[in-house]
């Protein structure tokens, strides 16, 4: 465990060396939250409820998701493709500990930096302009980071898996953009899978994708509760387990045949 611990804290410290990347994030998040933010206050305008989100509810869930784009990695980290690329990925054969368990950590890491420093601040800065709301209820906070962590690690498998096309593409960045499309549809980051026609819906919900983003907003709205919640954070679990056994099946199948520069 101590090695898993100081990966983490390497993966929170690596990004805690750019803060000015940081802030630029910041800022980024702002805009478009503010952007988000008015054009669902024209939807609700004439209407007071969509999908069973009220006014309030949807603003809370723009800010939320602002918050989560960073910390859940919804778009990028070519970390893994590109060592695969250069076939550094050798090096990390070598190692007593599986390079997905090990990235994992350093992940964890990552995303508990970016929560604190570049998911808080726009969800305040949101707050401070529009009326939202938050868990009333200590046990509906704590279901809710567990949710986020939850979310990382469904996360860390998903985008392992289009990474690891680099095994046998060329080019990854075809993949990535492909999936990084159908994860930004169909997780609830750019509206509320509630809002989608009931077909749309029950599809985008078998997928792995609503337990990045949102189940967590979910949760935090008061979308789910009681039992409710349980049965989510269990859906969360599973599409975790289940992810990253697969990631371990299509790395052990990757390497199996590698080639790299040298032998």
């Amino acid at each position: 465990m101590r090695l898993y611990w100081e990966m983490a804290r390497r993966g929170y410290r690596r990004y805690a060396a750019y803060p000015a990347a940081t802030w630029a994030g910041v800022f980024t998040n702002t805009a478009f939250g503010f952007m988000q933010a008015y054009i669902f206050l024209a939807v609700y305008r004439h209407r007071a409820d969509v999908g069973g989100f009220d006014v309030v509810e949807a603003l809370t869930y723009v800010w939320v998701t602002q918050a989560l784009i960073a910390a859940v990695q919804v778009f990028g980290w070519p970390d893994l493709a590109l060592r695969i690329k250069s076939g550094d990925i050798a090096t990390d054969l070598a190692r007593p500990v599986h390079p997905l368990r090990i990235g994992l950590a350093f992940d964890l890491g990552r995303a508990l930096y970016h929560t604190l420093f570049r998911g808080v601040p726009p969800f305040l800065l949101g707050a401070l302009v529009f009326e939202v709301t938050v868990p009333r209820h200590a046990l509906v906070w704590l279901a809710f980071l567990v949710s986020v962590a939850l979310a990382v690690v469904v996360s860390f498998g998903i985008r392992a898996l289009y990474n690891m096309s680099a095994f046998w593409l060329l080019d990854h960045r075809g993949t990535a953009m492909l999936a990084a499309s159908a994860i930004a549809i169909f997780s609830g980051l750019y509206v509320p899978l509630q809002f989608f026609p009931d077909a749309l819906e029950t599809f985008a919900r078998a997928t792995p994708f609503p337990a990045l983003v949102q189940i967590p907003v979910d949760i935090f709205v008061g979308e789910a509760r009681g039992a409710e919640i349980i049965a989510a954070l269990a859906v969360q679990v599973g599409w975790a387990a289940a992810m990253f056994a697969l990631a371990h099946a299509v790395f052990a199948a990757g390497t199996r045949k590698l080639v790299v520069q040298g032998g």
